[in-house]
């Protein structure tokens, strides 16, 4: 899809532009800036691409939010083309889970994300939502812990016809008033039990890429980005990784955090509260 922006004439900018133009509901932003404030920290896993989500990010003053991104890199190349890479090099190797994308398993990212924060006080963590690549990191949670998927989206579907899988507590959302509340209730029962919450991630599985976000800002939930039209059709600019990059992102290579889709396409990034 970038290679095909770039033919019609689109830049780095127009891309850039649109993005900006995304609506983000209201509750979203205000979950993420409570959620911070409470002492949580939160990281992105997504199948998206960093450039998309350190834009919309930074543009809504989220960027700061956020002290880790993990999700397929991206690169301007010296014709000013987007390119975009796979977090797991599936050229290379599989990571061996046949229900996330090529691209990117969450599975191992989220093992790694608590893994870490169990090592450093933190212990438990509640993991937001929707897509079918949202299920291999729910299944990595532990009894103590909490998943939000989003009712009636893949995740959710997955959860339900395989329960016996997934230890969490499971706490659905349908409005983003209700994640509001649902994710603002467990965040607050977890500091009272004793436990100060602090890591919250995102969805998306790939070759481990890791980016510490002390030069980026805050985002997390589902956002809703606009088409870009390109001479007779249409390309949404917030697709997955193959969608974006397609399956040819760039040299050697082969898209919860969440937002409210009023036209355009939207996103749901999976996240963790590690408390």
């Amino acid at each position: 899809m970038m290679k095909e922006l770039h033919s019609q004439g689109f830049t780095i900018h127009d891309i850039a532009n649109s993005l900006n133009t995304a609506p983000m509901h209201p509750s979203t932003i205000a979950t993420i800036k409570a959620a911070y404030a409470l002492g949580c920290d939160l990281k992105i896993v997504s199948d998206a691409n960093l450039f998309f989500i350190e834009t919309i990010l930074k543009h809504h003053g989220l960027f700061h939010c956020f002290s880790e991104i993990n999700t397929n890199p991206s690169f301007v190349d010296e014709v000013g083309r987007l390119r975009i890479l796979p977090y797991h090099d599936f050229n290379i190797s599989s990571h061996g889970c046949g229900i996330c994308p090529p691209n990117m398993c969450k599975g191992p990212v989220v093992e790694r994300i608590m893994a870490s924060a169990v090592a450093d006080g933190k212990k438990r963590f509640i993991y937001l939502g929707d897509g079918k690549g949202d299920f291999c990191p729910s299944t990595k949670l532990r009894e103590e812990d909490f998943v939000m998927p989003r009712k009636d989206y893949p995740v959710w579907d997955l959860i339900c016809s395989n329960p016996l899988l997934v230890m969490a507590g499971v706490h659905e959302w349908t409005s983003w008033e209700d994640h509001q509340r649902i994710l603002l209730h467990l965040i607050e029962t977890i500091i009272s039990s004793g436990r100060l919450p602090s890591s919250l991630i995102e969805r998306n599985c790939k070759f481990q890429m890791t980016i510490p976000i002390s030069s980026q800002e805050p985002l997390q939930h589902a956002v809703s980005v606009p088409h870009l039209a390109c001479k007779g059709f249409n390309a949404p600019l917030n697709p997955s990784f193959e969608e974006s990059a397609g399956l040819e992102a760039g040299p050697g290579a082969g898209e919860d955090v969440v937002g409210v889709v009023e036209e355009g396409v939207s996103t749901v990034v999976g996240a963790v509260v590690g408390c």
